[in-house]
This record gives C-alpha cells, structure tokens and sequence, in this order.
C-alpha cells in the first residue's frame, strides 16, 4: 500500500478521493512508458503473487490484468470458475478461504453479485480489486476510461461527456459518474426510459434524446446493450434501438468538432454503434484497451506496494 494511495483495497470510485483518482491517473501515466519497450518487463512486483478470479465471462479485463502482472513479474493465477470447484457447489467464502490458505498478496474478483468484492475484503487478508460486480461498479475500467480523456482532452474539469446506452444494467456508467463528477467533468446520461435506473438523475443530468445528450459534448461514451441480463422486453427490437440510440455519424456531428468516441467493450456493432464510427478517426477505443493495461498496473503498484521503478 503506497502512502499516496492509503487503500487496502480497491472495491469502487465511490468511496476514493480526488486525490487518490489522480495518484492512480498519474502513476498509469508514468507506467505507460513501460509498454512500448521493445522488453515489457519491470522488476515491480517481483515476489508477489497475485489470484484472478473470474465469475463472470471476460476477454479485455481478466487479459489486461494478467498482462500487468506479467510486465510488473507478478507471479499470477488465474482461475475460470467454469472449470473450478465452484461447479461443485462451494460457496465463495469456501473458495476465498482456500484461497487464502495459499497465501496470495491479491485477489482480482469479477462477480455477477454487487457486493461480492466487499464482502471478501471483510473476509480475507489479502488486498481485494474489484474488476466488475453485478451492476455496482467497474472502477478501473472507469480509471482507465479517465486516463485516455486526460491524454487526449488535457483535462478532465469542465469536459461534457455523453454516456449512452444500457445505463441500467452498467456498473461501467456507474464507476464512470463517481470518477467523472468528482474530478469536474459535466456528466450526462441518456438511455430510453425502460433502460435508466431511478436514482442517478439527483447526481448528473439525464435524458432519453441521445441528439440532446451529444448536443456540443467533448466525449461520447457508447455502452453495450447487456442482453444476458434482460429477461423482459426494454425495447420493441434491435433495429429500433439502433434507429433510437444508435450513434451514427450523423449524430457525432452534433458533438464538439474534436470530440472523441469511447466504449468499453465488446461492443454490438450496428446497434448501439455504427461500425463506422467505432472504426472511425474520433475512436479512442483501442487506446482505451492499452491504457486499461497501464491502470492496472498502477492499481498492482500502489495497493501491493511495489517500487515505482522501471528499470529492468
């Protein structure tokens, strides 16, 4: 645990300060380096061994961690729970706890369940990273998310940014309003009605017109219409959603002459997004993908206390 970062854990945006979003920025941003060296390794976390465990299906967030791991010599495990004991029916307190026996410095959880990260740190010694729970959080998808606005944009006080789609099913867009409101961006949501959850609108701004969401916005954050957690109909069909919320060219030019188009990922090309526009010169989208390397890095960093230095 780094003295800049006075956190255990790693569980949300929600409860970090300011400062604390801007030592994690800052040291990705120093550690950023280390990924064009034609020799992608430090010495960092020499020593330190590290559990991903993966309850839910992931390709860019389970694949970056472990690749921060790998660049910082990490010792690293990873484990599918499709194929783990949990198939037999041991709760997740058993697993933690045998875990644990094995002595890890941190575990890296991805859980359908909110909560689920907050309640192994309650339970286990080792320091807890939430890499996405349920419909709660995503924090370091929302740092990494703050890290390339900030190297594009220069800033992140006084930027407009549009986040649109399946707001209510997003712990993405949740993390996202934390990180982006406290550090003094002007956030504005916008989903159809049967996709916005009650509650957000006392923090930002919302809407269900995606032209008044990107009207002069800096950024437009497309997000992924989340099917597998929808049993009822929140919308007539994919080709109306599409018609209704979909960002096509036509609708970035409503945004700010240099705006930036992002998205988490995967995404569902010709209906939350034009592949043209995903594709096109205002996407950040695979800079988004090397930058969530570089946060993570920093998140192992600082919670594991390692030494900054990249020196191989």
């Amino acid at each position: 645990m780094s003295a800049g970062f006075p956190h255990k854990h790693l569980l949300g945006i929600e409860p970090l300060e300011p400062s604390h979003i801007e030592t994690i920025l800052d040291t990705a941003q120093g550690l950023r380096e280390v990924l064009d060296r034609p020799i992608k390794k430090v010495p960092a976390l020499r020593g330190k061994t590290v559990v991903n465990l993966f309850y839910e299906a992931s390709t860019r967030t389970r694949s970056s961690f472990e690749v921060a791991e790998k660049v910082l010599s990490a010792d690293s495990l990873s484990i599918a729970t499709s194929t783990s004991s949990v198939q037999k029916g041991e709760t997740l307190l058993d697993t933690a706890r045998n875990l644990e026996a094995m002595n890890p410095d941190m575990i890296v959880m991805r859980h359908s369940a909110s909560g689920a990260p907050h309640f192994l740190a309650r339970h286990c010694r080792s320091a807890i990273v939430n890499a996405g729970d349920g419909a709660h959080e995503h924090p370091t998808q929302a740092l990494l998310d703050a890290l390339t606005l900030r190297q594009k944009k220069g800033r992140l006080k006084g930027l407009k940014v549009a986040i649109v789609g399946d707001v209510l099913h997003s712990r993405v867009a949740r993390s996202n309003v934390w990180l982006l409101t406290k550090l003094g961006a002007k956030v504005v949501l916008s989903a159809p009605p049967t996709l916005m959850p009650p509650g957000l609108g006392a923090l930002v701004p919302t809407t269900h017109s995606i032209d008044e969401a990107v009207e002069g916005a800096d950024a437009i954050m497309m997000l992924r219409i989340q099917l597998e957690r929808m049993s009822g109909g929140y919308f007539p069909s994919l080709r109306e959603y599409h018609r209704r919320f979909g960002l096509t060219e036509e609708r970035v030019r409503r945004a700010h002459k240099d705006v930036i188009i992002m998205h988490p990922g995967p995404m569902n090309r010709g209906v939350e997004i034009a592949s043209e526009v995903a594709d096109g010169p205002y996407s950040v989208i695979l800079d988004q993908v090397t930058n969530g390397v570089a946060v993570r890095m920093a998140v192992l960093v600082l919670l594991l206390g390692g030494t900054q230095e990249t020196q191989a």
